[in-house]
């Protein structure tokens, strides 16, 4: 336990599980107060009220990020209970079964819904944040990226180039938004030990372990650290970064 962001207001989008779920519990240790977002009601509800009843002020929104209606209900929501907001991390992402496929067999299907939830969603997000962001004075927002989109990783196409789109929109959210002392950076981990990676073939896991400076399999705790970091005033003059946290499978 640490009050690193005591008396701070922090909305997480993915927050029912994996990273997303790591950053709130890491988040509300800290002495945040937390707005959990995911589309996986009942999964949610469950994870929320755990952390309730272990008496952390959180409370939780079903929200699917592709859809206006969803934005605006977290928004209603916010400008109801907290009116300003310290912290926003865009951890939602549809990742699981979206590789595996070469880039000439993929589904254009496919490839529009991870842009619309991945790219799409983290720009609603944070365009229906920045009102509340400005109130606080003090607005952080951190944008999960991942490594792929670094080392471009292969049969995974549509997840890396929105990845990488994250990596760009990053720098031009934070060259907008300075003016407001809110800034922006992202935050690209490496292949996490999470649900949503439980499909990833065992020679992807072996070849990111044998391939980092520090080899061994990552954790989700081995990120929430620096996403605290980024919320917290330690990092008030850090903007427009993307921070590798990947055990030195790659270097930035």
């Amino acid at each position: 336990m640490t009050t690193l962001l005591q008396g701070k207001n922090v909305v997480i989008t993915g927050a029912a599980r994996g990273l997303g779920y790591d950053f709130a519990c890491a988040a509300l240790k800290a002495g945040a107060s937390i707005l959990m977002v995911d589309i996986l009601a009942d999964l949610l509800q469950e994870k929320a009220e755990k952390l309730q009843g272990e008496g952390f002020p959180v409370t939780y929104i079903t929200a699917d990020l592709s859809t206006q209606t969803s934005i605006d209900n977290v928004t209603t929501w916010v400008s109801l209970n907290w009116q300003k907001v310290d912290g926003l991390i865009n951890c939602a992402a549809l990742a699981t079964g979206v590789g595996g496929v070469d880039m000439m067999d993929y589904d254009p299907e496919l490839w529009d819904r991870v842009m619309t939830v991945n790219v799409k969603g983290t720009w609603l997000m944070t365009q229906a944040m920045v009102p509340f962001l400005k109130k606080s004075g003090y607005g952080k927002v951190v944008n999960i990226a991942s490594d792929t989109a670094l080392w471009g990783a292969p049969k995974l196409m549509a997840y890396v180039a929105s990845k990488g789109a994250i990596l760009s929109m990053t720098r031009s959210m934070a060259r907008e938004l300075g003016e407001f002392n809110i800034s922006v950076n992202s935050l690209s981990p490496g292949l996490t030990l999470v649900e949503a990676t439980e499909y990833v073939p065992k020679e992807r896991h072996n070849l990111y372990i044998t391939g980092r400076a520090i080899q061994r399999e990552q954790l989700p705790d081995d990120v929430s650290g620096t996403a605290l970091y980024l919320l917290s005033d330690l990092a008030s003059f850090v903007t427009g970064q993307n921070i590798p946290v990947n055990g030195g499978f790659v270097f930035n």
